[in-house]
């Protein structure tokens, strides 16, 4: 595949897109492979030794790949060198903004994660103080790393994200500390700020690294503190028209007392399946967790809801609260299912994550009672960390972007 894109490129390109286009794959290649000898890069590109020989020589100029070492081949004469790029040319930094946490991870232009913090936000915390908390924790994870100035920072957070400027919106119903930490955030540091929906973040965690790496149309259902869902296309994330593609939220549906508005998700799905709900449900089907869970819970490790759903996963009187919630599930996959027929659905986020393969085998079962459609429920694997997976992947495309070579 590699070597056909290659020799396509060089039918139809001119010199200079095709040495950026070569330059970029063999960048591509570094990237997922690991390191590769000048012969390994000819045969997984279909270039000719000549080409491979000036792109080797391009990019280590520009300081984007060096030796690491030599080949271990057994052959008369030297051994071959083996190149990698260098993963210090740019560091790049994820922030996870949640209502009441910050996380902030920097990571090398490779995506390995150098240093890693995260700080709660009080529920009685003002504005003021959870802004310097979520910048005070980006200061000293920089510092942890040995990083003066990233490259690009990407910030995964609720609400719409306008397409058209990428600024978060639809603050009626999230925390406003949200955009003004991102505000202070683009005036302390004169980099790339990029913002995207936390569900969206997921999802591309889960396409590239996760429980949808063999699927190029499938939705995430994020199911946290609040629930979202994230729409992926043919291999596109779609945002819709607002940005507001998957704020499956405001859906609404049977089993809530009210309607959602527009300044509020409580009576949609969210009234179903969110935090507060699975904690209700729990104690509905009289379910509590073990006191060491429970304690846990309230010292921060893990918030109630998840702990609850995780506690309940093998637990014979866990069963009836796992059931239920899985009904309520089922009718937010069932809507999805409808409308955009996935093939699919992806149980995301802290919840999805604690109850694994027996909740997403629960709502198989439920949402084959009450949809026609044949959908796929799978677990997925990187759970409530997906969102600071994705902002690092989206920040380390938008650097490789800027700073893989463009030819010339």
């Amino acid at each position: 595949m590699h070597a056909q894109r290659a020799a396509a490129a060089g039918r139809t390109a001119s010199p200079s897109t095709a040495r950026q286009i070569n330059d970029r794959l063999a960048l591509q290649l570094l990237q997922s492979e690991g390191h590769l000898t000048a012969t390994q890069l000819k045969a997984l590109t279909g270039l000719s030794r000549p080409t491979v020989a000036d792109l080797v020589e391009r990019l280590q100029s520009a300081g984007l790949i060096t030796v690491v070492g030599e080949s271990g081949a057994q052959r008369r004469g030297p051994n071959a060198r083996l190149y990698g790029i260098v993963a210090d040319r740019a560091h790049l930094v994820g922030l996870d903004l949640r209502t009441h946490s910050a996380t902030v991870a920097v990571a090398d232009l490779l995506g390995r994660v150098r240093a890693e913090r995260t700080v709660p936000v009080r529920p009685d915390d003002t504005r003021e103080q959870a802004v310097d908390a979520a910048l005070g924790a980006l200061d000293d994870t920089l510092a942890t790393a040995g990083v003066d100035r990233p490259h690009t920072i990407a910030v995964g957070a609720p609400g719409l994200i306008d397409p058209a400027t990428g600024r978060l919106g639809g603050t009626d119903w999230i925390p406003t500390w949200h955009t003004h930490a991102i505000a202070a955030l683009r005036e302390r540091i004169a980099v790339p700020v990029l913002i995207e929906n936390e569900a969206n973040l997921a999802a591309l965690a889960e396409q590239r690294d996760g429980a949808a790496r063999d699927r190029d149309t499938f939705v995430l259902l994020w199911l946290g503190h609040g629930t979202g869902a994230a729409v992926v296309l043919d291999g596109r994330l779609r945002r819709g028209a607002s940005g507001g593609a998957g704020e499956i939220g405001f859906l609404p549906v049977p089993g809530t007392a009210a309607l959602p508005s527009a300044k509020g998700c409580d009576g949609g799905f969210h009234s179903l399946a969110g935090s507060a709900a699975i904690v209700r449900l729990a104690a509905d089907h009289a379910f509590a967790a073990s006191a060491e869970v429970t304690a846990a819970a309230d010292d921060g490790d893990a918030p109630p809801a998840e702990a609850l759903v995780r506690a309940a996963v093998g637990r014979p009187d866990g069963e009836a609260f796992l059931d239920a919630l899985a009904g309520h599930v089922a009718v937010g996959v069932a809507a999805v299912s409808a409308v955009l027929d996935p093939g699919c659905v992806v149980l995301g986020g802290e919840i999805g994550r604690a109850g694994g393969a027996a909740l997403a085998r629960r709502v198989t079962e439920r949402l084959a009672r009450i949809s026609p459609l044949a959908t796929e429920v799978r677990a997925g694997a990187v759970g409530g960390r997906g969102v600071l997976h994705g902002a690092i992947q989206v920040a380390r495309d938008a650097a490789q972007a800027d700073l893989f070579p463009a030819g010339g």
